[in-house]
């Protein structure tokens, strides 16, 4: 299975989904021209990310009958699309989500598990985490999608893999923080070291979309890429500019580098869960819950 991928980096503006939604109706032509097959918008592509009690105000219904979600699901039938939004659950809390968009229907949607609350971030006062994380069947393979801090915890993208996914989706807002020694923004080079850590360990495609922009003091670097099985890097989007970037992914070279390097058939997921188990046990005795 071979088909094109696209990683468009936009830069929204906080608020406003009519402004939000005429991007990426913008973006899906081009990509469409440009013979993209999956189309993956960052975290939060629908809204803006630094929301606070705006969060409310911007939340969407995934379904056929919410007026921003009805042309991109319209835009979907011929070109699949993972976008980013605010959910609001039946019990009226707020959700940070992204949504997989296929053949006119949401094919899933994933709830943001993490929630920074720490340095800049404050994601815990305004948002409700998620409880699940699984990969699901497409057209184009298994897949398994992750927003923003989701990636840092390594059990995330470890279950993903368990369960079978192809390509690891990663949506984010991630702003530049800190300088690495390669004179870069930590942030970014942060992204790119784990990016392909995971790629190899798991010998799995990792594509990871990240917005452009300034909003509220924060300034959203881009630098969108994708990492093949072998780890390497076969496509970067620039830094801080809107751009659209895509690659070739080819599912059979997936079956290539498992055969070369077989670590998901040796992994012992019964030692695992024996494991975690037995640590969880002693957590809850030693102080009533695990830590």
């Amino acid at each position: 299975m071979r088909f094109t991928l696209g990683l468009m980096q936009t830069n929204t503006v906080l608020g406003d989904l009519q402004a939000n939604l005429d991007t990426h109706l913008s973006a899906i032509d081009v990509a469409r021209q440009q013979g993209v097959d999956l189309l993956c918008f960052p975290e939060l592509s629908l809204t803006g990310y630094y929301l606070k009690d705006l969060a409310g105000e911007v939340a969407l219904r995934p379904d056929p009958s919410d007026p921003v979600f009805s042309p991109l699901l319209q835009a979907s039938r011929d070109l699949d699309l993972v976008v980013g939004f605010v959910d609001q659950h039946p019990r009226h809390h707020y959700m940070i989500a992204s949504a997989y968009l296929s053949e006119g229907r949401i094919a899933h949607i994933h709830h943001k598990c993490y929630l920074p609350t720490y340095g800049i971030f404050d994601e815990g006062r305004h948002f409700a985490a998620g409880n699940r994380v699984q990969a699901f069947d497409t057209r184009f393979g298994r897949v398994g999608m992750l927003n923003c801090e989701d990636f840092w915890h390594a059990s995330m993208p470890y279950l993903l893999w368990a369960d079978g996914a192809e390509l690891l989706l990663l949506m984010s807002a991630s702003p530049a923080r800190g300088m690495s020694s390669a004179d870069r923004f930590g942030s970014s080079a942060w992204v790119e070291h784990v990016s392909k850590a995971y790629a190899n360990l798991f010998s799995v495609y990792v594509a990871h979309t990240n917005r452009v922009g300034l909003e509220d003091g924060l300034a959203f670097w881009g630098g969108s890429l994708l990492f093949d099985p072998d780890g390497e890097q076969v496509a970067q989007a620039p830094l801080w500019d809107e751009a659209l970037v895509t690659a070739e992914v080819d599912l059979s070279q997936i079956r290539r580098t498992r055969l070369r390097l077989p670590l998901l058939r040796d992994e012992r997921f019964d030692l695992t869960a024996a494991t975690l188990a037995q640590i969880i046990d002693k957590q809850e005795e030693a102080y009533g819950h695990p830590v």
